[in-house]
C-alpha cells in the first residue's frame, strides 16, 4: 500500500470509529419514550419523548437503564452522564423526583436533585452548577419514587436568573417544574433523558 494511500485510510478509520463511540449506548427513542410512558414520567414530568438515550453511570460502574431499580446507596455519589453531544452548543442537565413526598400524594412535585446549565458538549464540571447533586432518599414507606434524568439543548449561552442551590438547601428544592424551567428560558423539548426507581432501603 503506497504512503498515499495509507494517509487517506487512516482518518477514515479513525472517523468511523470515533463515530462508532459517541453513539454507542444511545437506544432508539421509541424504546426509550415508551418506558417513560408507562411509567408516566410522560405527562407527569415532560410532555414528549426525549429524542435518545442519556447514558448515566453511578460508582462501581451502576447503569440506569430506563426505569430499573436502584437503591439509595448506588445513587448517592454524582453519576457520569453522556449523550451525542455537539462540543460547539451549550446544554442544560436536570434530575428531579416527581414523587416527593411519595407518587400517591406528590405535593412537592418535582423535587431538584441537579441542575446544571451552560454544558459545553457533554463536558458536565464545565457547566454553570445551578443545584449541587443530592442522591435519593424517599422517606421510609412512600413506596417506589421515578429520578428522572433530562438533557435539552440550549438556543446559546443563557444567564439564569436562578437561587444557585447547595446541599444545605433542602427547603428551596420541592414544587419545582422542569417543564416551566424549559419554558422560561426557551429550551424547548429534552433531547436526552432516562430515569430509574428507587425506595428506601
Amino acid at each position: 500500500m503506497s504512503f498515499r494511500a495509507r494517509k487517506i485510510i487512516y482518518p477514515f478509520v479513525i472517523c468511523v470509529c470515533w463515530c462508532f463511540v459517541i453513539t454507542r449506548g444511545c437506544k432508539s427513542s421509541g424504546e426509550l419514550s415508551n418506558n417513560m410512558i408507562t411509567s408516566e414520567i410522560i405527562p407527569d414530568v415532560i410532555d414528549t419523548k426525549p429524542g435518545i438515550d442519556a447514558v448515566v453511570t453511578y460508582a462501581n460502574d451502576v447503569k440506569v437503564n430506563e426505569g430499573n431499580e436502584l437503591t439509595p446507596s448506588q445513587a448517592k455519589s454524582v453519576p457520569t452522564v453522556q449523550w451525542n453531544a455537539d462540543p460547539d452548543k451549550l446544554y442544560l442537565l436536570a434530575m428531579v423526583d416527581p414523587d416527593a413526598p411519595s407518587r400517591s400524594n406528590p405535593t412537592f412535585r418535582e423535587w431538584q436533585h441537579w441542575l446544571v446549565g451552560n454544558i459545553p458538549g457533554c463536558d458536565i464540571e464545565k457547566g454553570d452548577l445551578l443545584s449541587e447533586y443530592i442522591g435519593p432518599s424517599p422517606p421510609q414507606g412512600t413506596g417506589f419514587h421515578r429520578y428522572v434524568f433530562l438533557v435539552y439543548q440550549q438556543p446559546g449561552e443563557i444567564t439564569f436568573n436562578e437561587p444557585k442551590l447547595t446541599t444545605k438547601s433542602g427547603s428551596a428544592r420541592g414544587k419545582f417544574s422542569i417543564r416551566k424551567f424549559a419554558e422560561k428560558y426557551n429550551l424547548g423539548e429534552p433531547m436526552a433523558g432516562n430515569f430509574y426507581q428507587a425506595k428506601q432501603d
